[in-house]
This record gives C-alpha cells, sequence and structure tokens, in this order.
C-alpha cells in the first residue's frame, strides 16, 4: 500500500476536485457525505469494494441517543450526561475520553438529522435495555438490520446526486506541506486518479482483517475468526503512522459470542438477555454472559472449548418475532428443541448430571435463592422451562476499536495533540470509547455511535474548512467523470 504522495509529483495538479473527498462507503461514510453536502459543500465517496460495505451492513443498525423525540414519546427521560457516565461506567479511562460527552451530546441530534433529512427508518427499542445502557436508547430500523440501515443511506445519497465509485481503492493520501489535499484512487483496471479536496474523511473501517496489524495490536484476537468488514484492513492506521497521527486504544475491540455453528449467522444475545445460559461441551458455565456478547467472546476465546446457548421455547419464539433475521435461524435449525434435560445433554454431547446441576444452580439464582456462582444478577424471563432450546455458538471478532486519534471536530491529531490540516476520520479508522485493552469496556452500539456519530460530525466541519477554502481556482474536471471504476485517468508515479 502506498502511504502518502506529496503534490507537487504532479505534473497537473488533480484529476478532479471536490470540496470534501469521503474515503469508505460504509455507514460513517455515507453519513458524512450526507452531512456535508447538507452544510453546502460538493461531496464525492470513494469506495474500495464494488458495493456498500463497511461493518454497518453487518450490525442490529442500533444507534445509542440520548434525548430523542422518540424517547420522549415513549416516557423515557434521557439525557446526555446520563448517557455519557453509562459509557464511562463501563469502559473506564481511555485515550479517547475526549469524545465520551461529544459523541453522547450529538446522539439525538445525529438521530433527529437521519430521520428528517435523511430519511432513515428509526424506531426506539423499549421491549429490554441493552447491556451498558440505564434506559432504552437505541435506536434501529424495524427489522433490525445494519444492511437496512444502509439502504435507507444508500438511497438517500442516490435522491442527491452524491457520486459513489466503488471498486476505487485510495492508495495514498495527497499531502501538500503538512496538509492533506485528497487521495490517489486506482481502479480495478490499474488506472488511477489524483482527486483533490479541501477535506478528506477516513471512513475505510479498522483493521480487523489485517493479521499484521492484529499480531500487533490485538494478538489475543488474531486467533480468532473475522466477522466483521472484509475492508477492514487497516489502511488508516497505515497513513495516520505515516503522517505521525497519535494512534488511541489499539488493543481494544467488539467481538460477539453468537456466531452460529454450523449456519454462520448472527445470534443475537437478546436470547441471552432474557434469560439464556452458555455451557461449553462438558456442560459447564464458564463466566456471566449477562456482562454482553462482546466481553463473553474474549471469556469464550480464551477458554477454547465448543460451545453452547441454552435457552427455551417461550425465549426462542419472542426474540424471533421482533427480529426476523434470528427467525431466519430458527426457520432453518439453529434452534433445536430438547424436551428434557436428558434430550439437552445428548445435543450438547454432555453428560446429564453436570448440565442438570449448572441448570438448577442458575435457576435458584433467577429465582433470588441463591448467588449465582459468576456474579450474574440480571435473568431476564429465567429460571428456564421446558422445552428447551440449544444453539451452537463460537466467537468472532467483529472490528477493532483503536484507530487515530479525532478531536472534537474530527480532525486527526499529531502525536504532539495539533491537527493534520484537511484530514478527519470516524468509525473503525479513528479511535473509539470502549476502553483501552480488550472488550470489556464495549456497550451495545457504541459501533454505530462512534461511526454514525462521528460521520455527522466530520462531514459538517470537513464543509466548513471547504467554504473557508472556496477563494482558491478550480483546476479539475467533473467529478463524475473522473471517480467512476472506467477511469482514464493517466498513470501516475506513486512517490513514497
Amino acid at each position: 500500500m502506498v502511504s502518502l504522495v506529496p503534490a507537487a509529483e504532479f505534473d497537473a495538479r488533480f484529476d478532479a476536485e471536490v470540496d470534501v473527498l469521503v474515503v469508505g462507503a460504509g455507514g460513517c461514510g455515507l453519513v458524512a457525505a450526507l452531512a456535508a453536502q447538507a452544510a453546502g459543500a460538493e461531496v464525492a465517496v470513494v469506495e474500495k469494494l464494488d458495493r456498500f460495505a463497511g461493518n454497518t451492513v453487518l450490525s442490529s443498525g442500533s444507534i445509542p441517543a440520548a434525548g430523542t423525540r422518540l424517547q420522549r414519546a415513549a416516557g423515557i427521560a434521557d439525557d446526555p450526561d446520563r448517557f455519557a457516565a453509562d459509557l464511562r461506567r463501563v469502559a473506564g479511562r481511555h485515550d479517547a475520553d475526549h469524545m465520551v460527552d461529544r459523541l453522547a451530546g450529538i446522539s439525538a441530534e445525529l438521530v433527529h438529522f437521519l430521520l428528517d433529512r435523511v430519511g432513515v427508518d428509526l424506531t426506539l427499542i423499549t421491549h429490554y435495555r441493552h447491556v451498558g445502557h440505564s434506559v432504552c436508547r437505541l435506536h434501529a430500523p424495524p427489522s433490525r438490520r445494519g444492511a437496512d440501515l444502509i439502504r435507507d443511506l444508500e438511497r438517500a445519497t442516490e435522491a442527491r446526486d452524491i457520486p459513489v465509485a466503488f471498486g476505487n481503492p485510495a492508495v495514498a493520501l495527497i499531502v501538500d506541506g503538512g496538509a492533506v489535499c485528497g487521495a490517489v484512487t486506482k481502479a480495478d483496471g490499474g488506472d488511477t486518479a489524483r482527486i483533490g479536496a479541501a477535506a478528506t474523511v477516513l471512513a475505510c473501517s479498522g483493521f480487523g482483517n489485517s493479521r499484521a496489524l492484529l499480531d500487533r495490536f490485538c494478538p489475543d484476537m488474531a486467533a480468532i475468526p473475522h466477522f466483521g468488514a472484509t475492508g477492514s484492513e487497516g489502511d488508516a492506521v497505515v497513513w495516520g503512522e505515516a503522517l505521525g497521527a497519535r494512534l488511541g486504544n489499539m488493543a481494544s475491540f467488539q467481538a460477539h459470542a453468537g456466531v452460529a455453528q454450523p449456519h454462520g449467522a448472527l445470534v443475537t444475545w437478546t436470547i441471552v438477555e432474557k434469560g439464556g445460559v452458555v455451557v461449553d461441551d462438558a456442560g459447564a458455565r464458564f463466566a456471566d454472559e449477562s456482562q454482553g456478547y462482546s466481553a463473553f467472546a474474549e471469556h469464550a476465546a480464551r477458554h477454547q472449548r465448543p460451545t453452547f446457548a441454552i435457552y427455551d421455547r417461550r425465549i426462542r419464539d419472542l426474540t424471533a418475532a421482533g427480529q426476523p433475521e434470528f427467525g431466519e435461524l430458527v426457520d432453518h435449525g439453529g434452534a433445536r428443541e430438547a424436551a428434557t434435560v436428558a434430550d439437552l445433554a445428548r445435543l450438547v454431547g454432555c453428560p446429564e448430571a453436570r448440565l442438570a446441576a449448572v441448570l438448577a444452580s442458575a435457576d435458584a439464582a433467577a429465582r433470588g435463592e441463591a448467588a449465582d456462582p459468576f456474579g450474574r444478577t440480571a435473568w431476564g424471563l429465567a429460571p428456564l422451562v421446558p422445552p428447551y432450546v440449544v444453539t451452537r455458538i463460537a466467537p468472532a471478532l467483529f472490528h477493532t476499536q483503536g484507530g487515530v486519534i479525532v478531536d472534537t471536530e474530527a480532525r486527526v491529531l499529531r502525536a504532539d495533540g495539533t491537527p493534520i490540516a484537511g484530514l478527519y476520520a470516524g468509525g473503525g479508522a479513528a479511535c473509539g470509547i470502549s476502553g483501552r485493552h480488550g472488550s470489556l469496556g464495549y456497550v451495545s452500539g457504541n459501533g454505530l455511535l462512534s461511526a454514525l456519530g462521528l460521520g455527522f460530525i466530520a462531514g459538517r466541519a470537513a464543509a466548513r474548512r471547504a467554504a473557508a477554502a472556496k477563494g482558491k481556482p478550480a483546476t479539475g474536471r467533473s467529478p463524475t467523470a473522473t471517480l467512476s471504476p472506467a477511469s482514464n485517468a493517466s498513470p501516475h508515479r506513486e512517490g513514497i
């Protein structure tokens, strides 16, 4: 990967120019583009893959926000201070603490922007609180699919004529006197294009799909499967280091304990929040499941044994009715019933007596008759009742939470704390707010809060920078001509 190219190397300055260039067409990138255009900027998006991508597509589309009108309509009292306190209680101190109040503070404005200006279909999840939140504050598509959130964002970009060039990875950032002034892209056919911009937004995911960077920063997660976006190859880390950017929270990540085996579908952790337990192939529990899907995945990865989620028919049917993706797993045989503990033990492949004792202990804790050996206190609908249901699950890495550190305007910062002119970052490219190490600091929705929240901030800030630079003469062609996969831009010597 080429890292940086001096602008002075060009015979002609740029093949095209826009006010704001967004690198990455996931949730962060599309929100950044929409926010920048809404603020008056001419915007273009480049994407390395041949489709709308990113970790937002793979998520449940849940955006945490405090003080929204949807919460008020549901009678839920919430505010940014309470939200920020929840985030800090779970994550503790970390390298992006200055962003906690900022993201909590703009979260309601973000949701209202998506509802009113973009036309995203969001509802407030009120039937249960997700891990880490003291009130109901997750706003999600009715389907609970991130793919539907992306489809709404896609429709909005198309309606606003924002060009999105697929199959055009940014292979280098263009720098001029220490400022970033665009990027070099390379189409599938090998042609390059030099895109100039007053502001460049990195929305290109983290490094979960880079074994070299995982070995360096998150060695504990390098050996488990990556279930996140394939484009998460650490571009922002490479560029950031070359520019002298400060990196933060690099050992932090979001994982998920519930990837169905062998189906490969994501098993919603709602089945645990409603009272399910997780056992290994010996029939033993090994951690507090109510810590959440991300924290529990870290335990499961260390445990290194096959794992099984055990719940009951009530929980299965209630969850399937509200979450279509889980309903599809049920329809495909991923949630097998067992009439008795003996039948359940046969499905797990463990001794019946051991499993019976484990379930009896969990039932006693759920009834308040005894303390749970692992400290669990939240039991939902438990005790479980026959018929039981079992799903084999395995942990996977979703996305890394470390990246370049940004300020409250999403500007990328150098090691000395000064901003790199012209460069903004969000989503997986930027340092997240889920703690310094591991997955224990992850609160449900933190990924989309950072992705869409920082995209919202970055897009508006980038537009302000572009507006301030409007007096400069334009030298490029129309961006829609140059940003297509069939670009005829001349080959370019790609420098350092």
